[in-house]
């Protein structure tokens, strides 16, 4: 039966309705089983935190992820789409912490293990029902009720599985290094974690005298922008091969040692040997390479290490580079990562030595610290600046204005501090990485050759172990002196290992089992109380979402790699990154073969969305306001989806409502009036619907129908090289051809105002283009694309009762003409520049013209313009239209001018310079014509 179209459409009402729909016929779990013995097109989706609500970039990567699925099953796939959710980590636990007021591990270890880990499994699903309402709101089909949470116990034991297959390897062992650390969180943190927020921060910028040894006139300067670590103060470094000079105050006799090359720097120049301040003036008395003062012993800072006898002396290494400071670094080495480099290999400090590392787990001074003792680290220095001007040992203080790693949790500023770790191996597998990437397909491609390749050649081991509670525990089983060491890979060899039936893996199940020792004599084997990084966890979804290979062993092997993810440019040193080295260390390939990666969305002025500054509109009162298929629309026709960044404004999602859905809209519903009108007045006609059978007569049914399917067989070339940004606006501009060229111009053919033939052609035509653009255009937007094929299936009559279930349209080539389409562009292009110049005369379209000329550049051009010059005379009201090649004979002249709005923005400070070469160009281009 067919509807009746209103004249006013609420878009977000109709795709409530839609919904409903879907719900009433169980649209997602019936096209699951309309599938079913189709090939496998297979998707892994990456968790998101299940602590929080989507945001604008949950809803665009999402809708990325719905639009290929969609698209791939509606090839003939069969999908598995299941969502996931990463559940353990520090996410939870910070919100546990910040809800209770718990400071440090003895508020928990004080509540209790069992106690605190129920408060995060009670918590982690709180946002699951928004979430699920969100994600069906926006359209995406996925499967819900069939998801995986790494909090599973049989997920946990896959991802024990997976490192104890790393541990018989041999890419796993125990170290001490310094790692970015949380004190908000208690425990440190992966290289990539540290990268992914950095700040601008204002930081004390200190210049230290350290009094030598051998003269107590003579003072080593240097620089540092954490006075916080200066009371771990064990050794200065210089550059070897570098300059140094002696600077002598003409005030004191005081001699000040420093780097030649950083003086300036700090100091005014005067002459060539000669520098001052305000108050003071400095002579170069001597210069000298930094390998001299090698072995130089001074004072230490403070008395608290005194008693290490190898310590506080110069030491030299080239790390110590001429770019900022003085050229002279201060060492503390459980506090820097060249620091403990430098003091180990120089032997100040041992593998086995008690770290000199006065600082807790949440970041305060303890014993021997005694002047700073409780007070937090970076708190504390103005505190350590003022003690230490007092004893007269500060040169110089300022301020500096740099990039500082933040927690990307708990927003607090990282310290790097030693921490006895669990590492995987990864600086030996770089060339194993980089062949697994090469063997992916990214779009864009330059964020895996230039990005991601870059990140992969600079890999460092991977820290994996987190001094934390809720998570995937550890599956290590140590002697106390952890020279005796058990990895156990799954749940039934820890039963058979206890003797204890076990039923789950986190830390109150299991921690408090032991394995006998192998020595009869010696304790039983306890587990180390580390819990994985939840990165790993995630990183081994591929395995652990089916339980492999406890489980599913051939349908893992027939999914891996996945066919395609997709997630934002952030990913590319998270999910992206862990996901790559857990295969490549387990199976030597990359997990999955083709990547879609897009960008941030930012607030309209650039900055980044913050719902505490409220610099956005709220995703769900932008759906309500213009629909999900609108904002879909808006998300994936933007640069975000070339991994660019798009600034969101809410007008670009009305836009899309205004240029493309009513415009498509009222095509359709002026479609669907006359049908209806002419099956009133003519009983028994017969219009050919079936867009596989109907050939086009008329030259504009010709055209529209060559477009689409040039547009479809587009469509498919750039899917299959998953190119959304090159999809999406050929989708459109077919739109705006359908219905402000094809129906505008043919209104008179499809309202029956010529002759019934032409009439029931231009109707056919029509819905023909209708049926199949809609098919085209459901995984973009799924909600309008259903609502059109209720009615439009009334002509075609399919059986499948969704669009979505509805096969791609195949291309029907022969009915592309490319000379039909050059010529109608062509015709569109004069159309509209004579209108162009109608709007620049101020010439009202109502007064007719009496002639207008048409400068072309080819016979081929004039001649197949002479069938369309009918169109020209109505769009631009002239009584005549002259066609000439002649361009002199009407002293026309050509001339470039560069896009000054567009090429701004983008090229900057080279604007100026690319304008002047494209006027160069031309000129000689001009001469060029001129002479030949």
């Amino acid at each position: 039966m067919l509807e009746t179209v209103q004249e006013k459409i609420n878009f977000p009402e109709e795709e409530e309705k839609i919904l409903k729909f879907w719900n009433d016929i169980n649209a997602f779990i019936e096209a699951q089983k309309l599938s079913k013995g189709r090939p496998a097109y297979s998707f892994y989706d990456g968790p998101p935190f299940a602590t929080g609500l989507p945001h604008y970039g949950h809803i665009l990567a999402g809708t990325i992820k719905d639009i290929v699925t969609r698209y791939a099953y509606q090839n003939g796939y069969h999908v598995e789409r299941r969502f996931g959710w990463d559940c353990h980590g520090l996410p939870v636990e910070y919100e546990i912490d910040k809800r209770n007021g718990f400071k440090g591990p003895e508020d928990i270890e004080k509540l209790g293990v069992a106690n605190y880990n129920k408060l995060c499994r009670d918590i982690v699903m709180q946002y699951s029902q928004q979430w699920e309402f969100i994600v069906n709101r926006i359209g995406r089909w996925i499967d819900f009720r069939n998801d995986y949470k790494t909090m599973y116990p049989s997920f946990m034991e896959s991802v024990w599985w997976a490192f104890s297959e790393l541990w018989n390897k041999g890419f796993v062992y125990r170290g001490v290094k310094v790692m970015p650390y949380s004190t908000a969180c208690c425990t440190p943190l992966s290289n990539f974690e540290s990268g992914q927020n950095y700040k601008d921060v204002i930081d004390p910028a200190v210049v230290i005298k350290f009094r030598s040894v051998h003269d107590p006139n003579l003072y080593f300067l240097a620089w540092t922008t954490t006075p916080w670590t200066l009371p771990s103060n064990l050794a200065l470094c210089v550059n070897p091969s570098m300059i140094y000079v002696k600077l002598k105050e003409q005030s004191t006799d005081h001699v000040y040692i420093m780097m030649e090359s950083r003086i300036e720097s700090f100091l005014k120049k005067e002459s060539e040997t000669s520098y001052s301040t305000r108050s003071e003036t400095y002579e170069v008395i001597e210069k000298f390479k930094g390998e001299t003062l090698y072995g130089l012993k001074y004072i230490p800072l403070f008395t608290y290490f005194q008693h290490l006898s190898k310590c506080f002396m110069v030491l030299t290494d080239n790390y110590v580079t001429s770019e900022s400071g003085t050229g002279v670094v201060h060492q503390a080495p459980y506090f820097g990562e060249d620091d403990l480099r430098i003091c180990l290999q120089y032997g100040l400090v041992t593998k086995d030595q008690e770290p000199v590392c006065p600082v807790d787990s949440v970041g305060h001074f303890v014993a021997p610290v005694t002047h700073f003792e409780g007070k937090y680290v970076k708190d504390a220095d103005k505190d350590i600046i003022k003690h230490l001007k007092n004893e007269n040992k500060i040169f110089s203080v300022g301020n500096v204005n740099h990039k500082y790693p933040f927690c990307w949790r708990s927003e607090t500023p990282l310290i790097y501090r030693a921490i006895p770790s669990w590492f995987i191996r990864v600086e030996h597998m770089t060339k194993n990485l980089l062949e697994a990437n090469d063997s992916t397909y990214w779009v864009p491609e330059f964020v895996k050759e230039k990005r991601f390749a870059n990140w992969l050649r600079d890999a460092r081991d991977w820290a994996i172990s987190r001094n934390r509670y809720w998570g995937t525990p550890i599956p290590l089983w140590v002697s106390e002196d952890y020279k005796e060491i058990v990895c156990v890979g799954s749940i039934a060899e820890l039963e058979r290992l206890t003797g204890t039936k076990v039923t789950d893996l986190h830390k109150e199940s299991v921690d408090h089992l032991t394995i006998p020792s192998s020595n009869p004599n010696n304790p039983p084997l306890r587990r180390v109380p580390e819990v994985f990084d939840c990165w790993f966890e995630s990183g081994s979804m591929p395995y652990a979402q089916i339980h492999y290979p406890f489980e599913n062993y051939n349908q893992f092997h027939q999914q891996f790699p996945a066919d395609f993810i997709a997630e934002g440019i952030d990913q590319t040193r998270g999910w992206f990154y862990t996901l790559l080295v857990v295969s490549t260390a387990l199976f030597n390939k990359a997990p999955f073969k083709n990547l879609i990666v897009n960008g941030l969305v930012l607030a309209s002025d650039g900055q980044k969305m913050s719902k505490s500054k409220k610099n956005f509109p709220d995703p769900m009162e932008l759906i309500n306001k213009y629909g999900a298929d609108a904002l879909r629309l808006y998300l994936i026709d933007s640069p975000v989806v070339r991994a660019d960044k798009l600034r969101f404004r809410e007008e670009g999602v009305r836009d899309v409502l205004k240029n493309v859905f009513l415009p498509w809209y009222n095509a359709y519903r002026f479609f669907v009036q006359n049908v209806e009108i002419m099956n009133s007045i003519h009983k028994d006609i017969t219009l050919t619907f079936d867009d596989e059978k109907f050939s086009p007569i008329n030259l504009m049914d010709k055209w529209i129908l060559s477009c689409l399917q040039s547009l479809n067989v587009f469509v498919r070339k750039e899917m299959a090289a998953y190119r959304l940004y090159t999809v999406v606006p050929r989708l459109v501009k077919f739109i705006d051809d359908l219905t402000n060229w094809y129906v505008r111009m043919n209104r008179k053919r499809l309202k029956g105002d010529t002759t019934l033939d032409d009439c029931k052609s231009a109707l056919s035509c029509l819905g023909c283009v209708l049926s199949t653009m809609i098919r085209l255009m459901a995984p973009f937007t799924p909600f309008l694309t259903e609502l059109m094929y209720k009615n439009l299936n009334v002509f075609t009559k399919r059986e499948e009762r969704s669009i979505h279930f509805v096969p791609m349209p195949q291309p029907r080539t022969e009915l592309i003409n490319e000379k039909i389409e050059n010529s109608v562009s062509v015709m569109q292009t004069v159309i509209d520049l004579g209108r162009v110049i109608r709007d620049r005369k101020t010439i009202p379209f109502k007064c007719p013209l009496k002639e207008a000329v048409v400068i072309l550049k080819t016979q081929e051009d004039l001649t197949s313009l002479i069938e369309l010059e009918r169109y020209i005379y109505e769009e631009l009201n002239v009584k005549t239209v002259t066609f000439s090649l002649d361009k002199d004979k009407y002293g026309l002249s050509l001339k470039v001018e560069p896009e000054h709005k567009t090429l701004g923005p983008r090229l900057k400070s080279k604007a100026k310079r690319i304008t002047d070469a494209i006027k160069v160009v031309w000129n000689r281009f001009v001469e060029i014509n001129a002479a030949a």
